[in-house]
């Protein structure tokens, strides 16, 4: 019973990141990790920033000292639920697992730099604007972009971050919904819903590839890569099956596929291709990064320009799937409930 109750609170989750996102009066578990990630990031880089074999060394502490402390504050939640069926204890899972959950942020953010862009009349003060919401969501510098490049950034983040903010987290709480049911003791719902968090946490904030961070974040964005792989791939093959498109299901994912493969992430290229093709637009090419000019492979070479309609189909296409995988959920886990 206690394990039913937990998928019906994963359920809840799901329903309130929808409709309410992430409640302001709440700390959000991405503060404190980040928090705690920056400041002995920071510590590492200005104490050790010229030994490279340190800096490497350290990461993998880095890493596995903020999983594992995500992974036991999740699972000490709830073991304590799962013994005592305590109301309070409850509410934690449900905020918890909400919090892992980013579709209502995600999008309304870039919804709202589609709009803005969209306006018939951009004078300096709104471009201005408009660069600081898109650099809140990119990694890359958008100091200098035109309006159209501001477009593609968008795109191509909303495209890639609804797997590290969505659908992967989705996908490890339900493992942990299914796991927890064959024994309380194994990762549950929130410890991996946890667990992912920190995981996506830490490759965007030092799994990058130049300065201190090749060494320091190389295990966080390897960690990061694993963790993805699956989840990405399930976008890959259930994205066509809510979209228009789904009449040429194997060549839209066959041309995502080896278009995605172009990028040196085995994960942030196979997510965007899929969104590129069915929506229709063209992805990749020059971006800034920190002083360095990145040619990034060209993904559905004979599509269109981004534009603000396009990103609106896009998060259409984000909120269909999830509808989706929530369906194929319920319909695993009371199939697999039936068997055990």
């Amino acid at each position: 019973m206690a394990e039913i109750n937990l998928f019906l609170i994963f359920l809840g989750s799901i329903g309130f990141d929808l409709l309410i996102g992430d409640p302001r009066f709440l700390i959000h578990p991405v503060q404190v990790i980040g928090f705690y990630i920056k400041k002995i990031s920071d510590y590492l880089i200005n104490n050790f920033g010229k030994n490279k074999n340190i800096l490497f060394w350290a990461g993998l502490i880095v890493a596995i000292s903020t999983i594992g402390v995500s992974f036991g504050l999740g699972k000490l939640i709830e073991l304590s639920y799962l013994q005592s069926r305590s109301n309070f204890f409850g509410l934690l899972i449900f905020f918890g697992l909400s919090s892992c959950i980013a579709t209502k942020g995600l999008i309304s953010s870039v919804k709202e730099i589609a709009e803005l862009i969209e306006r018939k009349e951009i004078n300096d003060q709104n471009k201005r604007i408009i660069k600081e919401k898109v650099q809140r969501i990119v990694s890359r510098d958008v100091s200098s972009s035109s309006l159209e490049h501001l477009l593609r950034s968008s795109t191509e983040s909303l495209s890639e971050n609804s797997v590290d903010g969505i659908f992967g987290p989705l996908f490890w709480i339900f493992i942990g919904i299914i796991l927890i049911k064959f024994s309380i003791f194994l990762p549950g719902p929130l410890s991996l819903g946890f667990s992912y968090k920190a995981i996506s946490t830490l490759d965007s904030m030092i799994g990058y590839k130049y300065d201190y961070f090749k060494y320091l974040g190389f295990f966080s964005a390897k960690i990061e890569d694993i963790f993805t792989f699956i989840p990405s791939r399930l976008v890959l093959i259930t994205l066509p099956l809510v979209s228009p498109k789904i009449n040429k299901y194997g060549s839209i994912i066959k041309k995502s596929y080896l278009d995605g493969k172009k990028y040196d992430s085995p994960n942030a290229g196979i997510s965007e291709a899929i969104f590129a093709y069915i929506s229709g637009i063209k992805l990749g090419g020059k971006s800034k990064y920190k002083n360095e000019l990145i040619d990034k492979p060209i993904i559905n070479a004979n599509g269109n320009s981004c534009t603000g309609e396009k990103i609106k189909l896009i998060c259409q296409l984000i909120l269909r799937l999830q509808f989706l995988w929530i369906i194929i959920f319920v319909l695993i886990y009371f199939i697999i409930s039936t068997l055990i």
